[in-house]
């Protein structure tokens, strides 16, 4: 059996890669980050230490959740940042349930990838939990809280030192160039991930 795994750069798009794919392909998609999100909302935090620890528990939320499909032998997506630090985990969860990881790691322009991370946190759209780092929900009447912003060399650094552009599991890897989304080919890319799978 097999699932797919989104990998790539912040802000590269992976949640709407990840959607896409599942709509496409019928089967379920499972994001880190959503499930950060419900916890952010459930339980919030009040230090980055508390923000920091509720994202491992995502971490294990979503591997406990992709482990439950395995044993039903489902196909599904999942969507992280994974990077080096992320092999081991996930080799082990496709051992031991025989399954085979198709890995769609997103690229493109790093130029262009930095501008719409440092433009993604000041978007009303983004969760609040990812924005803040010391307290969530934000005390009424506090000042909205800016996030702080690595610099362009800082962004490549994490992508160089992480692996975000690296990651590959124990399966075959298609790169999809994500530089402009607005112009990706849906059928394109189904038609290549279905050749794969």
């Amino acid at each position: 059996m097999y699932c797919i795994l989104v990998a790539g750069m912040p802000a590269s798009g992976k949640s709407t890669i990840a959607g896409r794919i599942s709509k496409s392909l019928g089967i379920p998609m499972l994001s880190k980050d959503s499930i950060k999100e419900v916890l952010f909302d459930d339980l919030g935090f009040h230090s980055r230490a508390e923000k920091v620890q509720l994202g491992v528990a995502a971490m294990h939320i979503l591997y406990y959740a992709a482990a439950q499909l395995m044993k039903a032998g489902k196909p599904f997506v999942l969507e992280n940042n994974f990077e080096d630090a992320s092999v081991p985990g996930i080799l082990e969860l496709l051992e031991a349930y025989h399954y085979t990881a198709v890995t769609v790691r997103l690229t493109g322009d790093p130029e262009v990838i930095y501008r719409r991370f440092a433009a993604r946190d000041l978007s009303d759209t983004r969760h609040r939990g990812h924005v803040v780092n010391d307290c969530y929900p934000e005390p009424p009447g506090a000042p909205r809280e800016n996030p702080t912003r690595k610099s362009y060399e800082q962004f490549l650094d994490d992508i160089a030192t992480r692996g975000y552009t690296r990651f590959q599991a124990n399966g075959p890897v298609l790169e999809v160039d994500v530089t402009d989304l607005s112009s990706l080919d849906d059928s394109q890319l189904m038609d290549a991930l279905r050749a794969l799978l």
